[in-house]
């Protein structure tokens, strides 16, 4: 893996590290971060820096069809280097297994993991924070959809959304997915139903399929309920979302600001504002409720066990 500077005897190859990149910077161990779908995503090690990072393994079976996939592939994943922005991952490198049909992604790791798994760890939360990760949210996304043409993420949610715990950071995440399932032809199929805005089942949409993502994330942030819990299988969503019903958890926001809000980016599209203008808006620049008021504004007693 290196040699000690200057001289010396190899360093021994780490005894928990399964797999290397092409490069040798970057190792892997079997220790499984999150599955979805196509993905599994490991823990891994920058040698160079000395930093955790997350070792991300994408199926791509269904993309890689001819060989210049293969390449527009290869270009669109390297364009995500290219981003800078403090509410996005951090993109390292990059590679594709033509043999496996796999592709490697390298991306920091944030410790506190996903929005999900934090807000279900911390449900006594004051307003003032969920504001705060809204607005890095929106941050982000204004960001992408600045670009010309904009870059849609298409499955934001709660799940690839990640926090430092100690600093409140928000970052956008699994972008390198977004750009991979973008090349497939059942594109409509890879989003999460329940964030899936409905001019995404049309495939006839631009970013503001992400702002309404975007009102589910607050809606899950708030009630932590997965929007059309009350539902038993995707169809059942598509048949809500379609027919322009919304998520009974809708129903539990009592305060009339916040419900405003995330009904906002829930209109139809031709209605829906930019991220640029929802940060603007009156709720996300007021100081918010303190947690006492909390459970009051949602309308629920939330399990703190």
């Amino acid at each position: 893996m290196g040699s000690i500077e200057g001289g010396g005897d190899p360093e021994p190859p780490d005894p928990e590290a399964v797999e290397t990149d092409p490069t040798g910077r970057y190792i892997r161990y079997n220790n499984v971060l999150g599955r979805g779908a196509f993905k599994t995503v490991y823990r891994g090690f920058d040698e160079i820096d000395g930093i955790e990072v997350a070792w991300s393994q994408i199926e791509l079976e269904c993309v890689l069809q001819k060989p210049q996939d293969i390449e527009r592939l290869h270009s669109e994943v390297n364009f995500l280097k290219s981003l800078k922005h403090k509410n996005i991952i951090k993109f390292y490198s990059s590679w594709i297994d033509e043999r496996n049909k796999i592709i490697h992604i390298i991306t920091e790791l944030f410790t506190s993991g996903t929005l999900r798994q934090y807000s279900k760890k911390h449900k006594k939360v004051d307003m003032k924070a969920v504001k705060g990760w809204a607005r890095q949210i929106l941050m982000g996304l204004d960001y992408l959809h600045s670009h010309s043409p904009p870059i849609i993420h298409r499955d934001l949610k709660c799940d690839n959304i990640f926090i430092n715990g100690n600093h409140g950071e928000v970052r956008i995440g699994d972008l390198g997915l977004a750009t991979v399932l973008r090349e497939t032809r059942a594109r409509t199929a890879v989003g999460t139903p329940a964030f899936m805005a409905p001019e995404l089942y049309d495939e006839d949409y631009n970013e503001l399929v992400d702002i309404y993502s975007f009102g589910m994330c607050m809606l899950e942030m708030v009630t932590f309920e997965l929007p059309y819990s009350e539902c038993t299988n995707p169809a059942q969503i598509y048949k809500k979302v379609i027919g322009g019903v919304k998520p009974a958890a809708l129903s539990m926001v009592k305060d009339p600001e916040l419900k405003r809000f995330i009904e906002m980016c829930l209109v139809p599209a031709e209605e829906r504002v930019p991220a640029k203008e929802l940060l603007k808006d009156p709720f996300l620049l007021g100081s918010g409720i303190l947690c006492n008021d909390f459970q009051t504004a949602v309308g629920i007693t939330h399990d703190t066990s």
